[in-house]
């Protein structure tokens, strides 16, 4: 099946390692993969993956609980949507399409999980690119009112089940388009087609309790497993990029914060808000094409 948003490109069910990732496969060259954020798909690459195609084999995937890939539960001390997990599960699919070692890009929550595929996987990951995070340690260590404030997500999402869940549900559209108006500074972005299927997988309950799982294991076993890995560095070139707009740039010296967890760190910030490859695909291009070349 054709992949209706990212033209040219082939929608596969890969099941790696006990679970079924959906992923869009388009193009040739070295291979590169995609990973989107919350509460996006794979979709959001629609502006910057046919570009990418040109010069690369790229794979972009919906991690584990969010679009259509599976959605287990929640595990034990949320261990299924530890970073850990769904880092594997990337791996796994890579390895499963022929590519052993790879760049891998990712924005929002899919930077969170190559920035511990990194670390896990150190023989696979050959470059890595976050979009507009700093790293999930620092951003909680240093959470003060105006960050608490403009993240609000992070602390109503890690409520026990089933608080956020329900309250979601009463209305996903408005909770999906209040989101994602608010860290857009683009008008018009996201389109009316991508917010359409954004809210088709947004209005399955099982899509909501598997993005509260994400952001409570983002609470817990995930700052367990960086704690465990406070001296250790990433080591490949990373590139980091924010939205000169958004949160995370007012916040944070988000070059700073990478040099404290990596030993190569380059980057700058874009002219939007929160999600860069939808607001300028065109600027991320550009800083891409320099990194990756």
């Amino acid at each position: 099946m054709m992949d209706p948003f990212l033209a040219g490109f082939e929608l596969r069910d890969v099941h790696a390692d006990g679970i079924r990732i959906r992923a869009a496969i388009g193009g040739s060259g070295p291979p590169l993969l995609l990973l989107h954020g919350h509460p996006q798909t794979h979709a959001t690459w629609h502006a910057v993956a046919p570009r990418l195609a040109e010069r690369f084999s790229v794979v972009a995937m919906d991690l584990r609980g969010y679009g259509d890939s599976e959605k287990p539960g929640g595990g034990e001390g949320h261990a299924h949507y530890a970073k850990r997990a769904m880092a594997a599960d990337a791996v796994a699919v890579m390895r499963r399409l022929g590519h052993g070692r790879f760049a891998v890009i990712g924005h929002d929550r899919g930077g969170r999980v190559a920035h511990r595929m990194a670390l896990d996987h150190p023989g696979a990951v050959t470059r890595l690119a976050v979009f507009d995070i700093a790293p999930t340690a620092t951003m909680y260590a240093r959470t003060d009112k105006a960050f608490a404030t403009a993240y609000f997500w992070w602390f109503f999402l890690i409520q026990p089940e089933p608080l956020p869940e329900r309250l979601i549900g009463a209305d996903p559209e408005f909770f999906l388009r209040t989101h994602l108006e608010g860290q857009s500074k683009t008008p018009g972005v996201p389109g009316p087609e991508l917010f359409a299927e954004y809210l088709r997988v947004y209005s399955d309950p099982a899509t909501r309790h598997a993005i509260c799982e994400d952001y409570r294991a983002a609470a817990t076993i995930d700052l367990e497993h960086d704690a465990a890995d406070a001296d250790r560095r990433v080591e490949v070139p990373l590139l980091a990029l924010w939205g000169a707009k958004g949160t995370v740039g007012r916040t944070y010296d988000v070059l700073a914060t990478w040099r404290e967890k990596a030993t190569d760190v380059r980057g700058h910030a874009i002219a939007c808000g929160h999600t860069l490859q939808e607001e300028r695909p065109d600027l991320v291009l550009a800083a891409l094409g320099d990194f990756l070349r």
